[in-house]
């Protein structure tokens, strides 16, 4: 309630009007504080991922499979391969093609941390060129 004094009288009168100045910073820090809080409260939400819907790619004539197992084993086609071998067999199934497209495949219960270190092992062989492999 906001009050006007006038010199000249005794009562005060009581005006009617509304600050709306205070109403408005409230809600400009509000805005900027749901702007820099909102992108981070989305990190953390649990994903359980679909399967694909993209359109069946051609396949080419001699595709080469990774596999890795639900053991962490490697299998380049259906042999079984190390981990310090899986470049000398890359180069041996692709004909040293560096530009050939490899297919990784994954069981269900191979974690994410895995997959990625058959993934470096990939780019450090110097197969750049990496398709993965799921159910349609």
């Amino acid at each position: 309630m906001s009050v006007r004094l006038h010199h000249g009288e005794d009562d005060l009168a009581e005006s009617h009007e509304i600050n709306v100045t205070p109403f408005i910073d409230v809600m400009l820090v509000l805005l900027i504080i749901f702007m820099v809080a909102a992108p981070l409260a989305t990190v953390d939400v649990p994903v359980d991922l679909p399967t694909s819907t993209a359109q069946r790619q051609p396949r080419p004539d001699k595709p080469v499979f990774l596999t890795v197992k639900a053991d962490l084993s490697l299998a380049l086609g259906d042999a079984a391969v190390t981990r310090e071998g899986l470049a000398a067999a890359l180069n041996a199934a692709s004909g040293s093609d560096k530009d050939k497209r490899i297919f990784l495949r994954a069981a269900r219960t191979v974690d994410y941390g895995a997959l990625m270190e058959v993934m470096n092992a990939l780019r450090g062989a110097g197969y750049l060129k990496v398709a993965l492999v799921g159910l349609e």
